[in-house]
């Protein structure tokens, strides 16, 4: 007995010094590190052909560091403290507007509803010349936004030219709290189906879906759509809360694990279930991410709901911000998460990289099955598989041109000079009077575009001139590029009904803000027509959820 005891100590004690020699040698690594970054710095400064600013390098310095872990572990310098208030909580100080670059200027691209901007009179198409007497000619459209952005209570002056007008003219703008919507619309879109737009998980996410959820149903909503398409994520404790609206307390809706017993929790739901049968529907596409992927995962490995769209984006990994010295703060990669069946979402793994291959995405091959709570078979590839995946709409090479050489934005701009009003948003529509008016407008603008098969001509003439084909071709060659320019010349009219949306939703936004281009999609956004077609076919939706073929 004595002997055993005196081994078992001796193990013990033997593990404690290794793990004691070990900890006191990463220390030390780092002391070391630490001390000859504080020389290369010291050098710098004192013999450096130049001055040297010790900021700038040392966020250089510590940038590079972070990139060689994963994108989502950021330090943020003091001067970047608006933009990490903006990521948190979804407020800054600023004016309320989005800018854009447009040739050599920046301008106002959108106007928040009831923002300083929008107040002072500022529209979407201003170009600012100048922010309090400083001109943003050589400036990009990052600089300007960090300008705008500052403490709430200051007053900026804006000098701005109007297209509409060819007037310049100035506004001073006092900066305020911006809040940026978690749900920027939410209603019934016909049929007893509810809708909600949910932008980010912000604070307070949770309770304004719930608010949101219960409102619908006060208004007769029987469905519901639940869009997380384009949606990034945010707090994970808010997802839980979300999901605490549709399944019963006490569920887990995710867990974490990390490299110290901190970061290795489970999370489940804490409240009574609000509504446990209400038939949902969840958008997804490939920009939803992180905190969406939990709530569309939760959905799917619980067979709560349909999960519809696009394959989401593939993030699984839990940040914290830690507090630093001087004001700065640091976004910090501390676990891994999954859902309720146990899968990981995350698509890309930076953990075990190397020098020479760089991260790794994972492969399907590798995907491992799991079984959701009614045996349906899941796989962890790197995001959440839709139950129903709705068809890939590229945009056409026209739309493209057009939308990149800002003529739908300018057009969109000219309209609402000339127009004080226009009819409520799921009203207003691109006719053809006014599809018309836009043509004429495109006649001396230029939006010309290089097609797929115009690539695919070159690479062919090019190989031909090596083969020395092309002078018995030529004739063919230059009769297919005639062809192909006949056929560009028609696709105003054969894409009119894409563009005359597209249109349509560019010309609301001046009017009603964001929340009215939300209402004016609505009637035409495929995903939404095929979610209600799902939500309305009760045995298509139940059959989809019990997994049967």
């Amino acid at each position: 007995m004595k002997r055993t005891l005196f081994l078992r100590t001796a193990i013990i004690a033997i593990f404690s010094l290794s793990f004691i020699s070990l900890k006191a040698q990463h220390d030390f690594e780092i002391a070391k590190n630490v001390d000859i970054f504080i020389s290369v710095m010291k050098e710098l400064n004192s013999k450096y052909a130049e001055d040297i600013s010790p900021t700038d390098l040392t966020k250089t310095a510590v940038d590079a560091m972070l990139k060689s872990l994963d994108p989502y572990t950021i330090y943020y310098p003091e001067s970047q403290i608006e933009d990490f208030r903006l990521m948190t909580t979804g407020q800054y100080g600023g004016i309320g507007s989005v800018i854009q670059p447009h040739g050599d200027n920046v301008v106002i691209s959108e106007i928040f509803e009831g923002s300083p901007a929008a107040e002072a009179g500022l529209l979407a198409g201003d170009i600012i010349l100048k922010i309090n007497n400083q001109s943003t000619a050589d400036k990009t459209s990052d600089d300007v936004s960090t300008i705008l952005k500052g403490e709430p209570g200051s007053t900026l002056s804006i000098e701005i030219k109007r297209p509409a007008t060819g007037k310049t003219q100035t506004f001073q703008v006092t900066r305020r709290e911006i809040k940026l919507p978690n749900i920027p619309y939410y209603g019934i879109i016909g049929d007893n189906t509810g809708y909600i737009k949910l932008d980010q998980f912000t604070e307070k996410a949770g309770s304004e879906v719930i608010a949101a959820f219960k409102e619908l149903k006060e208004k007769g909503m029987q469905y519901l759509v639940l869009d997380l398409r384009n949606n990034g994520g945010g707090l994970l404790h808010e997802a839980v809360n979300i999901m605490n609206i549709f399944v019963d307390q006490g569920v887990v809706i995710a867990s974490t694990k990390g490299k110290i017993p901190e970061q290795t929790n489970t999370f489940r739901t804490r409240n009574p279930v609000i509504d446990k049968n209400i038939p949902v529907v969840v958008l997804v596409n490939e920009h939803s991410a992180s905190a969406s992927e939990i709530v569309s995962g939760a959905f799917q490995d619980l067979d709560r709901g349909v999960v519809m769209g696009k394959k989401t984006f593939g993030k699984g990994l839990v940040q914290n911000i830690v507090p630093l010295s001087y004001n700065t703060s640091l976004k910090i990669t501390v676990s891994k998460y999954y859902i309720p069946s146990g899968r990981c979402v995350q698509n890309i793994d930076y953990f075990t990289k190397d020098t020479l291959t760089g991260s790794i995405e994972i492969p399907d091959s590798l995907a491992t099955p799991y079984k959701t709570k009614n045996g349906r078979t899941v796989y962890d590839k790197g995001g959440i598989e839709p139950d129903v995946k709705t068809p890939e709409l590229q945009p056409s090479n026209i739309l493209v041109s057009l939308v990149l050489n800002n003529l739908i934005f300018d057009f969109a701009n000219q309209y609402h000079g000339k127009h004080e009003t226009i009819v409520a948003p799921q009203q207003f529509k691109v006719d053809d009077a006014l599809y018309s008016e836009f043509l004429h407008f495109l006649k001396d603008k230029e939006y010309d575009y290089t097609s797929q098969s115009e690539y695919i001509l070159e690479e062919l003439k090019e190989i031909a001139e090596e083969e020395k084909y092309y002078e018995t071709l030529e004739p063919l060659y230059k009769e297919m590029l005639a062809k192909i320019d006949a056929e560009k010349e028609k696709e105003l009219l054969k894409f009119k009904q894409e563009i005359s949306e597209y249109l349509s939703s560019e010309i609301v936004v001046r009017y009603y803000y964001n929340k009215g281009r939300i209402i004016n999609m609505l009637s035409y956004d495929p995903d939404i027509i095929e979610a209600k077609k799902v939500l309305h076919d009760s045995a298509r939706y139940k059959k989809i959820l019990s997994g049967k073929k």
